[in-house]
């Protein structure tokens, strides 16, 4: 299989946000990742092996530092619709980190939540990074870009509650949770913004059961958890019980 000239440069271009929505494409690399496309319902638009291009080739349009053996250009879908079902789903304001972003999707995918919301200020989806961290689970979860304020008054209307992760929440471990609903998790520096925390009517907490910096004088200790870490926390609660 041969590769032209054109094509190496619109991979190349895919690393970039407004080339991926020009061309409505992403990049897919690695074994188990091409894998994970071929068997979704996403468009494969092609393949490209280094076995076939040539290792030189590889490290040209690989967008990782160490190229993999395989790589594929798959298509954007349309943008998922706004559908609301009774199950548990996720409601993401604001997360910029592509690796939080795809390995809290990678979670979502372990724990059975099938829907994640999330704000327009997220980061791409098809990101290489998020695609990589996610670990395959960009094709199984669904995510809809959404208006959180009003995602959260469509789940109360339905008679679902409203959750969300807060520093001064109350503890997760003794609070009661129910089976479906909306969980809010806020941006890695200023979590929830407060027109959406406005919208939660259950607010919980991670508590910590170590000493914190100002129970000891010291000049350290945890102020808080990665957002991906508090999510797979959260969602196994909200499972385990």
């Amino acid at each position: 299989m041969t590769i032209t000239q054109a094509e190496i440069k619109q991979i190349r271009s895919l690393r970039e946000k407004k080339f991926r929505d020009a061309y409505g494409l992403f990049v897919v690399e690695g074994e188990k990742m091409v894998q994970e496309a071929l068997l979704s319902d996403f468009e494969v638009v092609r393949v490209w092996r280094r076995d076939e291009i040539g290792e030189a080739v590889m490290a040209r349009i690989s967008q990782l530092s160490t190229p993999s053996p395989v790589l594929a250009v798959v298509a954007r879908p349309e943008p998922a619709g706004i559908v609301l079902q009774r199950s548990l789903c996720l409601g993401l304001d604001g997360i910029r980190d592509p690796g939080n972003l795809g390995t809290i999707l990678r979670i979502a995918d372990w724990f059975g939540v099938e829907t994640v919301f999330a704000s327009d200020d997220c980061v791409d989806l098809f990101n290489p990074k998020v695609i990589q961290a996610s670990m395959g689970s960009v094709f199984r979860v669904r995510v809809v870009t959404a208006d959180l304020v009003d995602i959260s008054r469509r789940f109360r209307e339905a008679g679902m509650r409203v959750y969300g992760t807060f520093l001064d929440g109350k503890n997760l471990y003794q609070e009661t949770l129910a089976p479906e609903g909306l969980v809010l998790m806020g941006n890695e520096a200023n979590g929830i913004r407060p027109e959406v925390a406005a919208e939660a009517d259950a607010r919980l907490l991670i508590p910590s059961f170590g000493r914190s910096a100002r129970e000891t004088g010291a000049g350290t200790g945890a102020e808080s958890l990665n957002v991906a870490v508090a999510t797979a926390i959260t969602l196994s609660e909200f499972r385990r019980r």
